[in-house]
């Protein structure tokens, strides 16, 4: 049986993370910086040395195709390399590096396979410069316009479009030119199931309903100290009551449920003012749609009422919204086949953070691979998995991508 070198994938990852490394061992690569850049450009070097052709399409996805003994839809995995501001080391490039390594040991082992093995790097997984996430990936597979996708700007005002011509990568290539015959995403966990109950290979199932609202509330500014309670007309009061509802609201529908106000922003932001306009975002998830809707409905409800009451306006912007999406179940199955004949433990489960594996499911049969996180730690710079866990997950991968690229058409 084919191998991977462990140390090789380490190193890989080691020296992708000191590109946009901050303190405290972590990365902030943002989509489309400077950072994203030099990381991308690493990894198409490591492409183009390992044999690859690499192409790049026109919202920024990176292709590398290892040709197969017949002109068929390419085995594909890969993930993302952008982080967030306070991202770890594993998210994303875990899943395109360990793709690379699948490609080294069957170089190495002078093996050539049926059908061609493609590695994809997608364009702003994370959404944290640009909404909405899984941006690339969207893009290919036609749920998103590029004209959609070029327009969205980050809080600076900087455009996708401009901005993935400034880094060098808005390519001549159309999104989703290759459609795979099957796509695997190999990922940490960013949870603490895996870790918790010491199993090695999480089989994912399905990934939860994603819903991103950002909402901004405009009140009335005053003094702090001489305006009685009953007159404010408070933004800053509105935005920590749906803090509070959002965590009260979870508990309560239990389940796989969560619900969580990210980011807030007050103006004129002074010790003794009443706020005047707030901005805050709502991320709501679960891993059924009926249920995500009642949490939307139930949120929506609680903010009509208290600006009522508060007497501040409300706009609401809807900055992505995503259906639970279940995988495909023979692809499924292989991933625990595989996991069990190399003699590790596996659960599965449903993803709680959203994938690009979710996005491809559209285009062609899709399964992901996760292996623990420990104390479930991501975006944050402490993220952590284990040498021998990291090398597990992309054995795992290997097997199954040399038996998927073994299968004739049709």
């Amino acid at each position: 049986m084919l191998r991977l070198d462990e140390r090789r994938l380490l190193g890989a990852l080691d020296e992708l993370a000191s590109l946009g490394a901050i303190e405290g061992g972590g990365c902030a690569r943002l989509a489309l910086t400077d950072e994203d850049k030099a990381g991308r450009d690493l990894v198409v070097g490591w492409m183009k040395a390992l044999g690859l052709a690499v192409t790049v399409d026109a919202i920024g996805n990176v292709i590398g195709v290892r040709a197969g003994t017949e002109n068929l839809a390419p085995v594909m995995t890969g993930s993302h390399i952008d982080t967030v501001r306070t991202g770890g080391r594993y998210d994303g490039n875990y899943g395109v590096l360990a793709g690379l390594e699948v490609v080294r040991a069957l170089n190495e082992a002078g093996v050539t396979t049926h059908r061609p093995l493609a590695v994809a790097v997608f364009t702003n997984e994370e959404g944290a410069r640009f909404q909405p996430d899984m941006m690339g990936s969207l893009v290919y597979v036609g749920g998103l316009g590029l004209n959609e996708a070029y327009a969205a700007a980050d809080k600076d005002g900087a455009s996708v479009g401009d901005e993935l011509r400034r880094i060098g990568y808005l390519g001549p290539t159309k999104p989703g030119a290759v459609k795979p015959h099957a796509f695997v995403e190999l990922h940490i966990e960013q949870g603490p199931i895996l870790d918790e109950e010491k199993v090695q290979i999480g089989v994912v199932e399905s990934v939860q309903g994603i819903s991103w609202t950002e909402y901004t509330v405009t009140g009335v500014s005053n003094h702090a100290g001489t305006t009685p309670m009953r007159l404010r007309r408070d933004a800053g009061y509105l935005a920590a009551s749906v803090n509070l509802f959002a965590r009260k609201l979870a508990w309560e529908m239990g389940g796989d449920q969560v619900a969580t106000v990210g980011s807030l922003a007050l103006r004129p932001n002074l010790i003794n003012v009443v706020p005047n306009r707030a901005v805050f975002s709502v991320d709501l998830r679960n891993t059924d749609e009926a249920k995500l809707k009642e949490a939307e409905a139930r949120v929506a409800a609680h903010i009509a009422e208290v600006a009522k009451a508060e007497r501040v306006e409300v706009e609401a912007k809807v900055l992505a919204r995503f259906e639970p999406v279940i995988f495909d179940a023979g692809l499924v199955d292989r991933v625990e086949h595989h996991a069990k004949a190399l003699s590790l433990s596996t659960r599965r489960m449903p993803s709680g953070a959203g994938h690009d594996a979710q996005m491809m499911q559209r285009l062609c049969p899709t399964a992901m691979i996760f292996v623990p996180s420990v104390a479930g730690l991501s975006h944050n710079v402490k993220e952590h998995t284990e040498a021998a866990d990291l090398a597990a997950g992309a054995q795992v991968l290997l097997n199954l991508m040399l038996e998927l690229a073994d299968e004739e058409a049709g």
